[in-house]
């Protein structure tokens, strides 16, 4: 399957040249390159998460392979759904899907189906590429969407994701795409953002999840953040960064209804 831009033009640009130029404003370059398990970085439009995302990605080495967990926000499709081959198109170019390390994944989870549709329309793992493909030009990638709730489902993909990165020679990133609080006051929003950010930081993917349900805090990608968090925990992870921290009325000035955006890096 060719999976076609579904966002360009709005959540980005959709000329190639108006978005990288809007890439490099957004991605802050370190140099050395740091090494990393994983990460989580937001999903909104760049005009407003873009620099967030791009301090994540700006400061990693690359990877010859990505695991891209996002939400499934449309309800289309599998509760755990990946696409296994193929490749995805922005408008900088295609990106091929990792076959192999995708039916490695399947074969680790067997709740994970084989879901084309998850995937069609869904913007939180389609915004990701393009700073990837900016910065490193050509890699792979496995995508898998996420529309459970409950926590022994994602537990498990967790698992099944380190077992199966623990036997490669060459480690993929993992990446769970997720904004935060939505649609609260700043000051309202920014003490939940930092009950969620805490957790993580803790390397406490149950911390999270409990804490996300109690708290009510409408994090839409706590489901791929649990799993990432699992999966670096059974990789070894010893620490997690949080490099920026931003919601959206730093960018309309509007303070009233904001959403939460955080880039962490976990290693």
């Amino acid at each position: 399957m060719r999976r076609r831009p579904a966002v360009a033009g709005r959540f980005y640009p959709a000329r190639p040249q108006e978005l990288s130029r809007d890439l490099e404003r957004y991605i802050e370059r370190v140099s050395p390159p740091q090494k990393a398990l994983g990460c989580v970085v937001p999903h909104a439009g760049i005009m407003y998460s873009g620099h967030v995302a791009g301090a994540v990605y700006g400061r990693l080495e690359f990877f010859p392979s990505y695991i891209i967990l996002c939400p499934n926000h449309t309800g289309h499709g599998a509760a755990l759904a990946i696409q296994s081959a193929g490749e995805w198109e922005t408008p900088l170019g295609s990106v091929p899907i990792d076959a192999e390390l995708a039916a490695a994944l399947r074969q680790a989870c067997p709740t994970l189906e084989e879901d084309e549709e998850a995937h069609r329309f869904e913007h939180s793992l389609e915004v990701q590429l393009p700073f990837l493909q900016h910065l490193h030009g050509s890699f792979r990638f496995v995508p898998i969407a996420i529309a459970v709730g409950s926590y022994e489902p994602l537990e498990e993909l967790g698992h099944a994701i380190g077992t199966v990165v623990a036997g490669l020679a060459a480690r993929p990133l993992l990446v769970a795409s997720s904004d935060l609080n939505h649609y609260e006051s700043d000051q309202v929003s920014r003490i939940k953002d930092r009950k969620a950010i805490d957790r993580i930081l803790e390397l406490d993917p149950r911390g999270l999840y409990d804490t996300v349900r109690r708290e009510r805090i409408s994090m839409c990608g706590y489901g791929p953040t649990v799993a990432v968090l699992t999966a670096a925990c059974d990789l070894g992870a010893q620490t997690a960064e949080l490099i920026r921290y931003a919601n959206s009325g730093d960018v309309s000035g509007d303070y009233s209804y904001v959403v939460g955006y955080a880039g962490i890096v976990i290693r």
